[in-house]
């Protein structure tokens, strides 16, 4: 009878390791929901909204201000990762590139989200440089052209 207990609580604890172990595994693998990294200084301009969905980004092209913010919101249920172009180097906004997803990210003016967004998250920037920035979905680009926009800062 002791054996049979014995043996009996042995398996259940076995099986609670077993449990904890595979639930731990997992969890290292899901992208959490996180809040956006902050974007530079606080904006006094203008927010705009991009909307990305599986058919690319809506608009695709936007003319905003100097200091105006834009906001990249993922309306599908894929990743999508918004970044200046060129890809895969992200150099094309002025203080930008892949290699720059450290911490800091948006704060220092990198133009990268710098992670796939999951649904409903969204990633804002404030473009502070004047001019015409492509940017792409790095995660989406090389598979559909629609993952390609525009912002011109006046």
């Amino acid at each position: 009878m002791k054996i049979k207990i014995s043996l009996s609580l042995a398996l259940m604890a076995a099986f609670v390791v077993l449990l904890v172990f595979v639930a731990g595994c997992t969890s290292a693998y899901r992208q959490p929901a996180q809040p956006p990294p902050a974007a530079t200084a606080p904006s006094t301009g203008d927010v705009k909204m991009v909307e990305i969905a599986s058919t690319g980004f809506n608009p695709s092209s936007l003319t905003v201000n100097a200091g105006d913010t834009v906001v990249f919101v993922n309306r599908d249920a894929a990743l999508h990762r918004p970044a200046s172009a060129q890809h895969p180097t992200h150099l094309l906004y002025p203080g930008s590139g892949a290699d720059k997803c450290g911490t800091a990210g948006a704060a220092n003016g990198n133009f990268d989200s710098c992670k796939g967004l999951v649904e409903g998250e969204s990633w804002s920037f404030i473009f502070n440089q004047k001019g015409e920035w492509k940017y792409h979905d790095h995660l989406n680009c090389c598979t559909n052209p629609a993952f390609f926009g525009t912002v011109v800062v006046n």
